[in-house]
């Protein structure tokens, strides 16, 4: 992924795990997916600390679905 994308990425994935619930009609492991496509590149460090709250509140979500499960 080049610079531009990964941005692009980032940017979409803040938007959408911000208003995501456990219940949402994709799996969690679909954007889970998604992220680790991101971590996965060559991130700057602004980009590394970005991906890295994704992965919380990401895991957050994940965590309420097992609970729910």
């Amino acid at each position: 992924m080049d610079n531009y994308q990964l941005e692009s990425e980032l940017q979409h994935l803040e938007r959408v795990l911000g208003h995501l619930s456990a219940e949402h009609r994709l799996p969690l492991s679909y954007w889970r997916n998604r992220l680790n496509a991101v971590v996965a590149a060559q991130l700057v460090p602004s980009q590394r600390t970005r991906a890295r709250k994704l992965d919380e509140q990401l895991r957050t979500l994940e965590a309420r679905a097992a609970a729910v499960g």
